[in-house]
């Protein structure tokens, strides 16, 4: 509805899960083993574990953006089954987050096991405090700034990165 919304419209937008740059490449390269390597990873488990802020309630949606490139992998995984982790307690006990980013930071962690256990892969992606997003909206606001003739169009953040997307 967003995205028809956009289109309809006399300005573009970017949409995007998340627009910390070094999280959207994770994102792309994750994307890109989907759509090269289908099926490559069918029997592996996934696990994927996220903590934020306490006060937020939702699974991250850097998380559930990347569930379908999973699933190409061959890792179907459900939005209900990624770990949420909320806690300030095991997120600075048990995860290692300093107290002072508590209330505002992005770990996230992505393992897979083979069926018989002799592979394990693991990806984080881990973000304390929000400058890394400050620094993306503003690289998204030049961007757009740049496109500003473009009406009704819908940009990714790799559109930002790579600079393109007319």
């Amino acid at each position: 509805k967003l995205v028809e919304t956009i289109e309809k419209s006399n300005i573009s937008a970017i949409v995007a899960a998340n627009m910390a740059t070094p999280v959207v490449i994770f994102q792309e390269m994750i994307r890109f083993a989907a759509a090269n390597f289908k099926g490559s990873l069918k029997g592996f488990k996934l696990l994927i574990t996220e903590s934020h802020q306490s006060q937020k309630s939702d699974p991250s949606g850097t998380a559930v953006s990347l569930l379908d490139f999973f699933a190409e992998l061959g890792m179907p995984f459900k939005k209900e089954q990624i770990i949420m982790v909320r806690s300030p307690d095991v997120q600075e006990v048990t995860i290692g987050i300093p107290r002072t980013y508590l209330e505002g930071h992005g770990f996230h962690t992505y393992k897979m096991m083979s069926e018989d256990g002799t592979v394990a892969l693991e990806f984080k992606h881990n973000i304390l405090g929000r400058n890394v997003y400050v620094e993306g909206v503003l690289k998204a606001i030049r961007f757009l700034a740049e496109h500003k003739q473009t009406k009704g169009r819908v940009f990714s953040m790799m559109d930002v990165l790579r600079g393109t997307g007319i």
